[in-house]
C-alpha cells in the first residue's frame, strides 16, 4: 500500500506574540484575540435580586412577584431578566454555580458567543454574582400596615346561631376560597372579609352566589383623586346576605308563592340548602326549589328551628309504600320522649298540669317521609304544633285539618349523645387564635372568636353542627374530614360537655351524694354494643 501524505498545513505566525496559528482574517491568536476584544463588555459582573421574606417570592421584572425555588429554572429565568447586553450576543449556556444558603448571594456560569471580525467567532464564559436583597412585596406590606384593605365582603345572616357559618367556613376551605383574604374579622351577625385587590372580593362573592342563595349589593368610597391624570383611589364594599333559612326549618310559604311552585302545601320542611333552598312537604312527599331571586321577590321567615325541636318515641310505624327520593312515606303513631313513665319523680314535680294529663301521655297520629330509617321504639326529633303558638299570618290563615300535631324532621340518637364518647375527626379552621398551631389546629376559628356571653352560645351551635355531621352523610361529603392526632377512646370529652361540666362544679349545691350501682362489665358491652348499632359510622380515608 503506497504512503499517501497528508496536506500540508500553512501556519503564519500571530501579529503581537508571534506563535505559529493557522491563518485568521485578523492574523491573532486566540489569546491575544481575547486580550483585544472583550465580548462580556456592557454585560454587568454583579446584579441584585429582590427578595420577600414573607411570601418566599423574588421579584421578576418589572412588578411581578413569583414564587421561585433555589437554583431553579424559574429563579435562573428572573437572574436573566435583570442583565443588560445580553441582546448583543448569543447565550449558549447558564446554570449556578453552588453557594452556601445563608450567604445571600448567588452565582451563575454564562458562556457566550459572539461574532468579533470578519467569519471570526469568540466564545467566553465568565461568572456573575448576584446579591440577594430582603424587602416586603407591595401586598406583604398592607398586610403589616392597619386598614390598608381595598376591598370589604360582608356576609351577614339574620338568625339566632351561628351554624350557617361554621358549615360556610368548611365549604370555603374545601375550595380554597380563602386564600386571597388578607384578614378576618367576626361581627354579631356574620362575618367580614378583607381583600387587597377589588377582583379578589368580586371572587368571593360569586362563590357564595354558588354555595349559598343570596342576595348583594355593592358601595364604593372615594379615597383620593387626581384631577390632572383622571385616576381615582375607592374602597369598595360588597353586602351580602344569605337567606335566613336553615336546613330542618319549618316553614310556611305564602299561598302566592305556594301555587306559583305547583301548587303545594305551605306547611313544608327545608330539607336541603345549596344555592337554592329545598322544601318538602312530609305528608304527601312533594317537593319544590326555591332559588334565591325567587325568595327575595317574595321573603319569608321560618316558623321554628332546630332548638324547637321536641324528642319523641316512635311506638309503630307502617310504610305506605310510596317514595320520593331517600324519603319513604308512612304512618307512624309516637309519642312524647318519657311518656307513660311512672309519677313521682323530680321531673313530673316540675311539670305543669296539663303537661302531665294531656300532652305527655297522649299518642299522636302523624305522617311522616321517615318510614325508610325508622323502627318501633326509635327516638326522632319534630316539631310539636298542637302545643306552640306561631305568629305568622300565612300560618293563622292555614285550615285546622291541614295542620298535624306533630311533623317528624329526623331520626335522633340519644344514647349516643350520652355516652359523649371523643370523635377520631375533626375539622379546620380559617383563622386562628393567636398561639395556636398552624392552620389545622383544634381551637375555633373564624367563628367564636368574640368570646363574651355568646361563646356558650357558638359552643353549643358547633356541637350541634359535629352532631349534623355525623348523622348527615350528604352533608358530610360536602367537607373534609381530619383524622384527630393522640385522640384515645373514651378519654376524651367534647369541649361544650367540659365547660358544661366545670360550671356545674363552680356553683354546684351541697348535696347528700347518693351512690351510683356499678354496672356488670358483660351488660356493659352488650349495651354499648346495642346503643352504637344504628349511629352512622364516619369513614376517613
Amino acid at each position: 500500500m503506497d504512503f499517501v501524505p497528508a496536506p500540508a498545513v500553512h501556519r503564519v505566525l500571530c501579529a503581537d506574540c508571534g506563535d505559529p496559528i493557522v491563518p485568521n482574517s485578523a492574523n491573532l491568536c486566540v489569546n491575544c484575540l481575547r486580550n483585544t476584544v472583550d465580548i462580556t463588555e456592557g454585560i454587568p459582573k454583579q446584579a441584585s435580586v429582590s427578595y420577600c421574606r414573607n411570601c418566599e417570592r423574588f421579584l421578576a421584572p418589572p412588578t411581578q412577584w413569583m414564587i421561585a425555588r433555589p437554583e431553579s429554572q424559574e429563579l435562573l429565568a428572573i437572574c436573566l431578566k435583570k442583565l443588560k447586553g445580553l441582546n448583543r450576543v448569543r447565550l449558549t449556556d447558564a446554570h449556578f454555580i453552588w453557594t452556601e444558603p445563608h450567604s445571600k448571594r448567588l452565582r451563575i456560569s454564562l458562556t457566550i458567543q459572539k461574532e468579533v471580525l470578519t467569519s471570526t467567532v469568540l466564545e467566553q464564559v465568565f461568572e456573575i454574582e448576584y446579591l440577594v436583597q430582603h424587602g416586603q412585596c407591595p401586598d406583604c406590606t398592607k398586610l403589616a400596615a392597619k386598614n390598608t384593605w381595598k376591598a370589604l365582603v360582608q356576609v351577614r345572616q339574620k338568625v339566632p346561631h351561628k351554624r350557617t357559618f361554621l358549615y360556610l367556613e368548611q365549604l370555603i376551605l374545601k375550595h380554597g376560597a380563602q386564600k386571597d383574604t388578607i384578614s378576618l374579622k367576626e361581627v354579631k351577625d356574620g362575618l367580614d372579609f378583607f381583600y387587597s385587590q377589588r377582583s379578589h372580593a368580586i371572587k368571593m362573592v360569586e362563590f357564595l352566589s354558588g354555595v349559598v342563595p343570596i342576595r348583594s349589593k355593592t358601595s364604593e368610597r372615594l379615597l383620593s383623586a387626581d384631577t390632572h391624570t383622571n385616576t381615582a383611589n375607592f374602597k369598595f364594599t360588597y353586602s351580602v346576605e344569605i337567606v335566613p333559612i336553615c336546613k330542618d326549618d319549618l316553614v310556611c310559604l305564602p299561598p302566592k308563592l305556594a301555587r306559583q311552585l305547583g301548587n303545594i302545601d305551605p306547611l313544608t320542611l327545608c330539607t336541603r340548602v345549596g344555592n337554592s333552598l329545598h322544601l318538602l312537604h312530609p305528608s304527601t312527599l312533594r317537593s319544590c326549589e326555591v332559588i334565591a331571586s325567587t325568595y327575595w321577590r317574595a321573603p319569608f321567615d321560618s316558623l321554628a328551628g332546630v332548638s324547637d325541636l321536641v324528642e319523641f318515641t316512635v311506638l309503630d310505624i307502617e310504610p305506605s309504600g310510596r317514595t320520593h327520593g331517600k324519603w319513604v312515606m308512612a304512618d307512624a303513631q309516637v309519642a312524647m320522649s318519657g311518656a307513660f313513665r311512672s309519677t313521682g319523680t323530680y321531673e313530673d314535680d316540675r311539670m305543669m298540669d296539663y303537661e302531665t294529663a294531656s300532652s305527655t301521655n297522649q299518642i299522636f297520629h302523624t305522617r311522616t317521609h321517615l318510614g325508610g330509617i325508622l323502627q318501633p321504639g326509635d327516638a326522632a326529633l319534630g316539631y310539636h304544633l298542637s302545643n306552640t303558638n306561631f305568629n305568622s299570618d300565612d300560618f293563622a290563615s292555614l285550615p285546622q285539618d291541614r295542620i298535624p300535631d306533630v311533623i317528624l324532621v329526623r331520626k335522633a340518637y340519644p344514647n349516643r349523645r350520652k355516652k359523649n364518647k371523643s370523635r377520631n375527626w375533626r375539622l379546620r379552621s380559617m383563622a386562628k387564635e393567636e398561639g395556636e398551631e398552624g392552620e389545622t389546629g383544634g381551637g375555633r376559628g373564624a367563628v367564636g372568636r368574640m368570646g363574651g356571653r355568646d361563646q356558650k352560645k357558638v359552643e353549643e351551635d358547633y356541637e350541634l353542627f359535629l352532631r349534623d355531621l355525623e348523622e348527615d352523610p350528604e352533608m358530610r361529603a360536602t367537607v373534609m374530614l381530619y383524622k384527630a392526632d393522640g385522640m384515645k377512646p373514651g378519654k376524651a370529652v367534647s369541649r361544650t360537655n367540659d365547660v358544661k361540666a366545670r360550671k356545674k362544679t363552680q356553683h354546684a349545691m351541697d348535696v347528700d351524694e347518693v351512690p351510683v350501682p356499678v354496672p356488670v362489665p358483660a351488660l356493659e358491652a352488650e349495651t354499648e354494643e346495642e346503643e352504637e348499632a344504628d349511629f352512622p359510622e364516619v369513614k376517613l380515608e
